[in-house]
């Protein structure tokens, strides 16, 4: 049995939730405490665990009384146990009412192949759970996702290494730190390494923030299961708002790879944290700001934006204005539209790489358009690694991209994706980044419309993605009133 069968097979378990009135997004998360419990059965680390709150004594309660036990359980696992346990279920609660639906998910995921699993990989089979979920527009949880290869597009890029302090500031669910770990991982020797780089590897290299809850153990359970240590004080991935002291508090990195969340802060306020030149309510802005300002002279950084971080005015001029000082922005990639849940969304991945100094640093920008003359992603049309092939093979192999590096690109000018901007021809442009050359025969004329039938599908799927979007806010909205209780 594959990854894929089993990962289908518990995915189709959420319909028994279904009459519990469940979402995909809360099956992801009660499924998380499920599969928790088993895996350590699984993989002899049950030592984490308080005895009489295992696996087998879940499974060993006579079905009527199971549901009482787990929700007990449940509770007591959010202080007892390891320090990853006790993040992994802080303020646990189920969402099931029924002891039949807890029994016959005990009962089901006692039966998969986990040997097949073990030998396929834990963290495999996790992450295409979430990836399930993520491609479900009804959970809301696509705002959390970034498309998996896109993200091993950016690290191979930027090529981390055992040296490297590596940041997202927006974790999610971990996929950048999980796919940097893979890279580092699969471009060393690890059993070469000294016992000096093993602590720095197990301590001092993976960094990340998650302010959801849910998504914040989701993001702990993805990385335990592939092999990374994810719970301070060594590195890992807090449970904070980074636009916060909080994020303050993160050591200076020499590798942010992040997607910041879109919008606004919560009732147009400001960040709380009192460091940024250019105070904000727009995340996008704000993440911004986090990121350049806490990479390390030379560290370099790939992050997800959208198109409006690129040409908005006022403050938004101000802050591109001193990201270009600080740090080269060597190149930008304009993503195509439709790769993420909400379809109208249309995104950039910008690299830049902080300076020795604060003025002057970006020269010129190389822009790769991406968007233009592509097909619309989706269901029908997957977004493959071999799309970013040419694009990669323009970026040249230096991460950090030199003048050397910068020289050897070719300028394919009006007739092709990839094109040179002087920093002045930047600055005539009232510093504004949004720029595109290429004739767009994939827009759709008056003349050239689709069926109605594909028109009103895509239609509700933009639909499905701002209704996905505001079920993401409002829980978070949710969430802050529940802190706010608590305090």
């Amino acid at each position: 049995m594959t990854t894929h069968d089993i990962v289908g097979k518990l995915w189709n378990l959420c319909n028994v939730l279904k009459d519990d009135g469940v979402t995909f997004h809360q099956y992801v998360t009660e499924l998380t405490y499920l599969l928790f419990l088993k895996m350590a059965e699984e993989t002899g680390t049950e030592d984490q665990l308080p005895e009489g709150y295992r696996w087998s004594d879940l499974e060993a309660r006579a079905a009527p009384d199971r549901l009482e036990f787990y929700k007990i359980l449940l509770i007591h696992l959010g202080s007892h146990g390891s320090l990853l346990v006790q993040e992994i279920f802080a303020n646990a609660s189920s969402f099931i009412k029924k002891p039949a639906t807890l029994s016959t998910l005990v009962a089901e995921i006692d039966k998969l192949d986990w040997y097949s699993a073990r030998h396929e990989g834990l963290g495999d089979l996790y992450e295409g759970l979430l990836e399930k979920n993520a491609n479900e527009k009804k959970s809301g949880a696509g705002q959390y996702f970034t498309p998996r290869v896109l993200i091993d597009s950016m690290v191979a890029l930027m090529q981390p290494t055992l040296a490297d302090v590596i940041q997202d500031p927006a974790a999610g669910t971990g996929g950048f730190l999980i796919a940097a770990n893979r890279w580092l991982r699969s471009h060393s020797d690890p059993d070469s390494w000294t016992e000096a780089q093993q602590t720095k590897y197990r301590r001092n290299t993976f960094y990340g923030m998650e302010h959801v809850q849910d998504t914040h153990r989701l993001a702990l359970m993805n990385l335990m299961l592939h092999g990374i240590d994810s719970v301070p004080p060594a590195a890992g991935i807090h449970y904070g708002d980074t636009l916060s002291p909080e994020g303050q508090a993160l050591p200076r990195a020499t590798l942010m790879l992040t997607n910041p969340p879109f919008g606004t802060k919560k009732g147009g306020g400001l960040p709380s944290r009192d460091d940024f030149t250019y105070p904000t309510s727009n995340k996008q802005f704000a993440f911004l700001q986090h990121i350049y300002r806490g990479l390390k002279p030379g560290g370099r950084a790939a992050v997800v934006l959208p198109d409006n971080v690129l040409f908005e005015s006022n403050v938004g001029a101000d802050i591109r204005r001193d990201l270009m000082d600080k740090c080269n922005l060597h190149t930008i990639l304009r993503l195509p539209t439709g790769i993420f849940y909400a379809q109208g969304v249309k995104t950039n991945v910008l690299f830049f790489t902080r300076g020795e100094k604060d003025k002057g640093n970006t020269r010129e920008v190389w822009v790769y358009d991406l968007r233009a003359n592509m097909p619309q992603f989706g269901k029908r049309t997957q977004l493959t690694r071999e799309h970013f092939a040419d694009f990669e093979r323009a970026f040249g192999s230096d991460p950090a991209v030199g003048a050397e590096a910068l020289a050897a690109r070719i300028d394919t000018g009006d007739c092709g994706r990839f094109r040179r901007f002087t920093r002045e021809e930047i600055a005539a442009r009232g510093d504004s980044l949004d720029i595109s050359w290429l004739k767009d025969d994939s827009e759709t004329s008056a003349g050239d419309l689709p069926e109605p039938a594909v028109l009103a599908r895509e239609a509700m799927d933009e639909l499905e993605g701002a209704l996905a979007e505001l079920r993401g806010i409002l829980e978070e909205l949710g969430e802050e009133l529940d802190d706010e209780v608590v305090e």
